[in-house]
């Protein structure tokens, strides 16, 4: 729609795809087959359609040559949040999550492993268009790119743009 002026648009951070499991007890988990088990009999998935982080576990677990084996122990949340709060009730025996929403829970949650996932979890910036303050835009866009804004999103679990 053109609504950004597109030579500004560019990734300013990341975000890692995460399985976390409740903080006491639990299966041993280290890696997406190992949900194959039949102990563990409930996983938390953001409902791939609506769920950005879902879209991005569903590619992983078909990649893996796992989607048969888990599809009967999904269980779909609405949101990231959703899946982490079943974890953290222990309603469910894992759950898939950003990095960044896992730290929130870090008393009830623990991360067991990073997803590997074809494409980064990235998040771009852009300056609008039609923007009347382009100057003051310009300068959000490189406070945000530069060593402070990273040192902030980091403080937050982000990652720099690889």
């Amino acid at each position: 729609a053109k609504v950004i002026d597109a030579a500004t648009r560019k990734d300013f951070v990341q975000n890692e795809v995460v399985l976390i499991v409740p903080k006491q007890g639990g299966e041993a988990i280290n890696a997406v087959a190992d949900l194959k088990g039949d102990k563990i009999t409930r996983v938390a998935i953001g409902n791939p359609a609506t769920v950005p982080v879902g879209r991005y576990t569903m590619a992983s677990v078909q990649e893996a040559g796992l989607t048969a084996a888990l599809e009967p122990k999904w269980i779909y949340g609405e949101s990231v949040r959703q899946v982490l709060d079943y974890v953290a009730r222990e309603e469910v025996d894992a759950g898939f999550v950003y990095r960044t929403d896992a730290i929130h829970r870090k008393d009830e949650t623990r991360i067991a492993f990073a997803v590997p996932t074809q494409t980064p979890v990235s998040y771009p910036i852009a300056q609008v268009a039609a923007s009347k303050q382009a100057a003051t835009a310009q300068a959000f866009v490189a406070f945000v790119r530069g060593a402070q804004g990273q040192k902030i999103l980091q403080s937050f679990g982000f990652s720099a743009v690889q």
